[in-house]
């Protein structure tokens, strides 16, 4: 393998927030912000610079109701519905992420990149804590240029020609849904993308790994058998520990991550607890 190449992370001085990097590879904890007040226009901005330094940022000890949430998040973009279940009553664009004290699968629970599987997948997912356990629920984050770069020359040509086939019915992510389908009585939307297995960053040019162990069945005009091997590999090497970062939750923290260069896996490791969060996804373009 490559040797691991250390991002350069601190690379802009900021002016009105505190940046603090939490792991070598990617994420940032950000302070001096209050998100439920209006926030001026070079705030913004370096709050964006941040994101875009560290991947995923994170921000303590926030008080959001979620039209204040919602707010915060359309200053970074478009926000977008989740394709398989419903939004909360007052605020149909923000998606409650539960799992009940009876519930042994949380929602999610596998390294993937957010609703891969669409035509257009987010640009970025924003998760606020409503509710957490006394220990555990953890969030695992990875740099997905980290994960590219790394790989040898010759593999980077290869995969550079490859497109991956994506989908929403891949047996591991689907069983992370059940409980809040069948509580929707909802059923499981079948949804399949086509996206280069290299995808380059439209704001910072910087080309990233884009398959993921929760979508990517196979690549295109492989078979599952031809793929197996490859994306084997991949899923491996994608998520070592010296590309990812772990946050713990509290009460009132905020997340706001990278769809196009990271990957993420909320750790199940709280039974008998209950998780309550509430997301904005942000849509995204077409992968390139």
């Amino acid at each position: 393998m490559v040797p691991l190449a250390v991002p350069n992370v601190l690379r802009h001085k900021y002016r009105h927030i505190d940046v603090r990097p939490i792991a070598g590879a990617l994420g940032a904890e950000i302070h001096r912000v209050d998100l439920s007040q209006p926030l001026a226009e070079d705030v913004i901005a370096e709050i964006r610079r941040a994101f875009l330094d560290h991947l995923v940022i994170f921000f303590r000890d926030q008080k959001l109701t979620p039209p204040q949430q919602l707010a915060f998040a359309e200053r970074f973009g478009e926000p977008m519905p989740y394709p398989q279940l419903r939004g909360l009553p007052e605020c149909p664009l923000i998606t409650a992420v539960i799992k009940l004290e009876h519930e042994h699968i949380n929602f999610g629970g596998i390294w993937h990149s957010d609703t891969s599987y669409l035509e257009r997948p987010p640009m970025a997912s924003m998760l606020y804590a409503i509710e957490i356990p006394p220990y555990g629920g953890d969030t695992l984050f990875a740099n997905q240029y980290v994960a590219y770069e790394t790989l040898s020359d010759g593999l980077r040509k290869t995969l550079g020609s490859l497109t991956g086939i994506n989908t929403s019915a891949k047996a591991e992510v689907s069983r992370t849904r059940e409980d809040r389908l069948r509580e929707a009585g909802a059923e499981l939307k079948v949804l399949i993308g086509e996206h280069p297995v290299v995808r380059t960053h439209p704001e910072t040019g910087r080309k990233s790994l884009y398959v993921n162990l929760g979508h990517t069945a196979r690549f295109k005009g492989w078979t599952d058998a031809e793929s197996e091997p490859l994306l084997e590999f991949l899923f491996h090497h994608q998520v070592q520990p010296e590309f990812t970062c772990r946050f713990t939750w509290q009460p009132g923290s905020l997340a706001l991550w990278d769809n196009r260069c990271t990957l993420h896996n909320p750790v199940n490791d709280y039974h008998g607890f209950k998780r309550i969060m509430h997301r904005v996804t942000l849509a995204g373009d077409t992968p390139r």
